[in-house]
């Protein structure tokens, strides 16, 4: 066994002992690239240069802008002013869940944390509308995998370093289409589930209901959905450094890490915010995850590994069988593990079937839809917090709900995102 088959072995045992109580991925990771480096003869400057610095000033730039929003209420007011517009059509309330998770996560906000704004809304919204617990499950699920490959995500964030890394060669346009890609994936997925629903005559047509007022967030009675009002000063000073952010970004291809930085200490410095309480929002967690998962990796690359396991994926012949290998991996192992640990892991990967035919885009899209598509089962952080905020005699019918979704998920996810995304 030579030192990169050693390496292999090292990253499935640090993905297997995540299920130990008391185990750190990303610590992990670290001592991994520290020992097989030590083993290979690589210097530790090596290692150090593996650690990815412009992925930790993007999250830390744009996670500390949207935090202020967060702390101020803008983000509230903002989902406040979806219910508000929804009133009670059925087909409308029951989408307000999928809009609003896809406004969270294609604004910086991190999958669990949208995912614990807008499970409480969804559940909130089916015990007050008698809509399907599940139904509404899904349509936030999907509008926070909709938004996951913005620009701003995590996902699009990790997506666009590890291209670089990768020195994959994609079109200029390559970040728009991976956001339209993700959103369509989010659209079909709910159009389905209402289509569904609907035939089963599980949602009503037309109003229903017969109150006004949005729905609390934390799911209990009917109130304001912004816990904090924003005055007017703080929303114009919150949504204009937002919108300077994207212009200057999008449209002049600056870089997004460092001025959502330098507007979110203005922001603070002009509504005179307790500078604590952005820093707090930055998911210093989600960081030391994917910064030590990246350092291994780089480690790995560096000792010709994801080579190896690029030919023992590869299937003469036809580079789309090996993409789709690649997404079941990518899907079976999120259903237990982190999505976007695992989508990073597979990243690495792709540079084998793209400069063997497959499309960059189509590849990046696949595996990542697949890395996520898994998520809604109740044995992970996202079916927790579905659990968490259903009503207490719905969680065992909906548990179940959950485990066959999820299951099914496994099975046939990877293939359908590959069918459709795989050719792009």
């Amino acid at each position: 066994m030579n030192i990169a088959d050693v390496s292999i072995l090292v990253l499935v045992l640090l993905f297997a002992a995540t299920m130990l109580k008391g185990f750190n991925l990303g610590l992990g990771s670290l001592a991994a690239a520290f020992g097989v480096s030590t083993l290979a003869g690589l210097e530790s400057a090596e290692v150090i240069a593996s650690f990815p610095g412009d992925f930790f000033i993007m999250i830390v730039g744009v996670t500390a802008l949207f935090g202020v929003a967060q702390i101020n209420g803008t983000l509230d007011w903002m989902l406040d002013g979806i219910l508000r517009l929804v009133r009670n059509n059925a087909t409308l309330v029951a989408l307000v869940p999928f809009f609003a998770g896809a406004l969270l996560t294609a604004f910086g906000t991190l999958p669990a944390a949208a995912t614990a704004i807008v499970a409480p809304i969804a559940l909130g919204l089916s015990a007050r509308y008698g809509l399907p617990a599940l139904m509404m499950a899904v349509l936030g699920i999907m509008g926070i995998l909709s938004g996951l490959l913005s620009p701003l995500a995590v996902f699009g964030i990790a997506a666009k370093q590890q291209i670089g890394a990768s020195h994959l060669l994609v079109p200029s346009h390559t970040p728009i289409t991976l956001l339209a890609g993700s959103m369509l994936a989010g659209i079909l997925v709910c159009v389905g589930a209402l289509i569904y629903s609907r035939a089963r005559n599980l949602l009503p047509k037309g109003q229903i209901g017969h109150s006004d007022e949005p729905l609390d967030s934390s799911g209990g009675g009917v109130a304001t959905l912004a816990r904090t009002a924003p005055r007017t000063r703080e929303l114009v000073v919150t949504l204009g450094g937002i919108g300077l952010v994207l212009v200057l970004a999008v449209g002049f291809d600056a870089n997004i890490g460092l001025l959502g930085a330098t507007v979110a200490c203005l922001q603070m410095l002009v509504l005179r915010m307790e500078p604590s309480e952005a820093v707090s929002k930055i998911p210093w967690s989600v960081i030391l995850l994917i910064g030590g998962l990246l350092t291994y990796i780089g480690v790995m690359q560096s000792l010709g590994t994801f080579e190896r396991i690029s030919q023992l994926l590869t299937v003469d012949g036809s580079p789309m069988i090996s993409l789709l290998l690649l997404c079941y991996i990518a899907g079976i192992t999120s259903f237990a593990a982190s999505s976007i640990a695992v989508f990073v892991t597979v990243m690495p990967l792709l540079p084998s079937v793209v400069d063997a035919g497959v499309s960059p885009i189509g590849a990046i899209l696949a595996v990542a839809l697949a890395s996520v598509v898994v998520d809604i089962n109740p044995l992970g952080i996202t079916g927790g917090l579905i659990l968490g905020s259903a009503e207490e005699q719905v969680r065992p019918r909906l548990f179940r709900q959950l485990l066959i979704y999820g299951l099914a998920s496994v099975a046939v996810g990877p293939f359908i995102v590959w069918g459709i995304f795989g050719w792009w």
